[in-house]
């Protein structure tokens, strides 16, 4: 039997967190709903539950103007271009670095958590992070990485 390689794991895993963040972007543009409504909400009987004052930021940022669900869908088309490996980024260091994927990952998470159609999104980003970390704390390099050793940044 052979080992895992974690991040070949994690780099899968972050390309269905980015297609799962675009796709519900899309949704959250139609579907407006703050996912955390109900923390600290009123509940009504003609009207459901009614969120809390001090969420008014993200009733603003969500619901009346989608700007979360846009930075998602642009970290995720940016964590996509950076996963399949465009050719412009690949070879470079964002490319063949495991921290800046994880930084990029844990933004993702942390936008699809705020709205309703991204909490899929999310748990993916965390499990991509998880294998992600896993792969930096057992040393391993990506392949790319190893075949550019030596050449001093020529092509």
């Amino acid at each position: 039997m052979g080992n895992l390689v974690w991040h070949d794991l994690g780099r899968f895993i972050s390309i269905t967190a980015s297609v799962y963040a675009v796709w519900s972007s899309f949704w959250g543009f139609y579907f407006r709903k703050f996912f955390w409504d109900f923390v600290g909400g009123t509940l009504r009987d003609p009207g459901g539950i009614q969120p809390a004052p001090g969420a008014a930021v993200f009733i603003t940022l969500i619901v009346k103007a989608p700007i979360i669900q846009i930075l998602a869908m642009i970290l995720g088309f940016s964590l996509l271009a950076v996963e399949w490996s465009v050719p412009q980024i690949k070879g470079t260091a964002i490319h063949r670095s495991f921290v800046v994927r994880i930084v990029l990952l844990f933004f993702q998470a942390f936008l699809c958590i705020l709205y309703y159609q991204g909490t899929n999104a999310s748990l993916w980003s965390l499990i991509a992070i998880g294998c992600y970390t896993r792969a930096q704390l057992l040393g391993e390099k990506m392949e790319e990485a190893k075949e550019n050793r030596g050449r001093g940044g020529r092509a």
